[in-house]
């Protein structure tokens, strides 16, 4: 199926402040030269905006990232789950038609949708608050014929249970997801045969749907401010992105030593800064490839090129106060220390090779 961008284009997009400040943790995750990396996560947050993905939305996730338009494009393009037109501003509805759904009932939702949204998929009901489409399997299977709308999966639907479901959502109502003919979850239409001490404790619905239920937001659009923005991988403590996190206590398996020790470091002031020596270019015009350092990747080489840095010797030179120098002009700090720049770069300058210069040489790889 040829997927293009819609013909009629918003003038702008912007991330709400909430959902930039998500979309920039996101890409934290990621080493330097690897933010790319983030781009399907940004996309959906995008669309969980905004309901689709405009071409000033696809193009604003890759000036984040560094991309180029076409790439970002290229992936928008390519996933299903990613709707390239405007959707119902209450919600988009996608009816699943493969084998399972087919043959219980999915054409009679289809027709369903023809008739109360419109006429062919993806577009637009007349009140613009609803749209449709038929996709692929959505695994639901055992509770054929189905249909996700929003977040949350609608199962066991017949063309009535599903007519009312729509006028539901058009009348501001957000209809329970789950199974619609009365079964908990996917257990036999005849009842239980076995395990039926489960029914006495069973709560109104299952696990999914009872979520749903309670927090009611099944098609709410996300703005951000729905749950606090977390960065574990940077060691955050539960405290929103861009907060100071506590330290960390000592595990309780640490001796008082090494828990001692711990806290010495945790009181050393930062090293002074002191700018190591530089160059204006190559020498010979011949720049080291600095790329066979492990961590380093393209984008990282040519800032310790626009640095001053383009050979072994002077990264192996670097004092603990040059490191702090350094350290404190690359976006992702700490790294020199942790990947050892400067025993790589003894090593290499001296005309050894080191284990991951010879893989990275073998396989084209040169980052971890």
């Amino acid at each position: 199926m040829l997927r293009r961008l819609h013909p009629e284009q918003p003038a702008s997009f912007a991330f709400s402040d909430a959902n930039r400040q998500w979309a920039e943790a996101q890409i934290t995750k990621y080493p330097e030269g690897r933010q790319a990396s983030a781009v399907i996560p940004l996309l959906w947050r995008a669309q969980e905006q905004e309901g689709w993905l405009s071409r000033p939305a696809i193009e604003t996730v890759a000036d984040m990232l560094g991309m180029a338009y076409i790439r970002v494009l290229e992936v928008a393009s390519f996933y299903f789950m990613f709707q390239l037109q405007p959707v119902g501003s209450v919600a988009h509805i996608q009816v699943c038609g493969t084998t399972s759904c087919m043959i219980c009932g999915a054409e009679d939702l289809i027709g369903v949708c023809k008739e109360k949204i419109a006429a062919k998929p993806h577009e637009l009901s007349a009140d613009g608050k609803l749209s449709w489409e038929e996709v692929e399997c959505l695994g639901s299977c055992t509770n054929a014929p189905m249909a996700q709308i929003g977040k949350d999966y609608y199962e066991d639907l017949t063309a009535e249970s599903f007519g009312r479901i729509l006028d539901g959502l058009v009348a501001g109502e957000v209809p329970v997801p789950g199974p619609q003919n009365g079964r908990y979850g996917a257990e036999p239409l005849g009842g239980l045969t076995s395990l039926k001490e489960h029914e006495s404790g069973k709560a109104t619905y299952n696990a999914s749907a009872q979520l749903a239920a309670d927090l009611g937001d099944t098609v709410k659009r996300i703005d951000g401010t729905e749950v606090p923005i977390l960065t574990p991988w940077l060691g955050k403590d539960g405290k929103a992105a861009g907060t100071k996190a506590a330290p960390n206590p000592p595990r309780a398996r640490e001796t008082g030593k090494t828990a001692a020790r711990q806290a010495a470091a945790r009181t050393q002031p930062e090293p002074e800064e002191a700018q190591p020596e530089t160059l204006s270019g190559a020498r010979d015009g011949t720049p080291d490839d600095l790329k066979l350092l492990k961590g380093v990747g393209p984008k990282l080489e040519q800032t310790l090129n626009e640095l001053g840095f383009y050979h072994f010797d002077q990264v192996a030179a670097w004092t603990p106060e040059n490191v702090a120098w350094v350290d404190a002009r690359l976006k992702f700090k700490g790294r020199i220390e942790r990947d050892g720049w400067i025993e790589q770069a003894a090593k290499l300058a001296s005309g050894e090779q080191t284990e991951f210069a010879k893989r990275a040489k073998k396989d084209g790889i040169y980052e971890d």
